[in-house]
């Protein structure tokens, strides 16, 4: 197989019978690094478990420490106090039952994330048919539906 010029310069850099410690190979591959963006780079680790078995599954979740880079838009819906209580939290957009034709009627969607206080689930469940296709509406498993 022809492999490229950047490819084989960088490829001479690498020692293949060598195991590299994790500082040293990300090092090593930033060195490396020829491309015109941000390059990726895979870890694939071999823990002996046997995935077949419940209690061996291994699941998991990273919070990157800058995060992915997009905002998220947020909707309240709550009213009295909890509105002001939301709006000095920071969420880009609040409200009670007006909202309701605006999301129902002009297929207003510009949020990410729906929260709602308990007292307005009533009314906000009139809204499943157009938020729940789209995993919008306020779950109390989610921790979406709260004081």
């Amino acid at each position: 197989m022809k492999r490229g010029k950047r490819y084989v310069e960088a490829a001479k850099a690498i020692d293949r019978t060598t195991l590299y410690d994790t500082a040293d190979a990300i090092a090593l591959v930033k060195k490396a690094a020829v491309a015109k963006f941000d390059e990726t780079i895979e870890a694939h680790l071999r823990t002996g478990c046997d995935g077949r078995h419940a209690d061996q599954q291994i699941r998991g979740a990273v919070v990157l420490p800058h995060g992915t880079g997009k905002t998220v838009r947020i909707l309240v819906f709550a009213k009295g106090p909890k509105a002001d209580e939301a709006q000095a939290a920071g969420a880009d957009y609040v409200g009670a039952e007006e909202l309701i034709p605006k999301i129902q009627n002009e297929g207003w969607l510009d949020f990410d994330v729906v929260v709602a206080t308990p007292d307005m689930m009533g009314v906000v469940g009139r809204l499943g048919r157009v938020l729940g296709p789209k995993g919008l509406m306020p779950n109390p498993k989610a921790g979406t539906v709260t004081m």
